[in-house]
């Protein structure tokens, strides 16, 4: 349901006043629990901490997030994996073909290296 366009949109003041008057490349990240917030033109280029309920991710604000609330740019739930005990099989093999190969990928670098050194 959209906000009536007589009343303006919701910036909280708070926000409004931590940015009033910074460079968005100095200030460090504004920490904020103030996730129906939304983004004004004036957030463009800074970084905030919006909660998710449990941590505070970063979102950079870019001009495409201008209108949208902060909050949509902060999951509050987390994907877990479908497949029970088959699909942590597959998962178990991948890892392990991804070892091998980046062990096998580090074998000829670390002879070489030691062949130059010999000489």
């Amino acid at each position: 349901m959209s906000r009536s366009l007589k009343k303006g949109p919701y910036v909280a003041h708070k926000l409004l006043k931590k940015i009033e008057g910074k460079k968005p490349a100095t200030t460090a990240p504004i920490k904020t629990w103030a996730r129906a917030s939304e983004i004004s033109p004036e957030m463009v280029g800074f970084v905030f901490l919006v909660h998710n309920g449990k941590d505070f991710p970063e979102v950079f604000v870019t001009e495409e997030m201008v209108g949208h609330r902060l909050g949509e740019f902060s999951s509050t739930t987390k994907f877990t994996r479908h497949g029970g005990k088959m699909q942590k099989e597959l998962e178990q093999k991948k890892k392990e073909s991804e070892i091998a190969a980046a062990q096998a990928a580090k074998a000829p670098a670390d002879g070489k290296a030691k062949a130059g050194a010999k000489k």
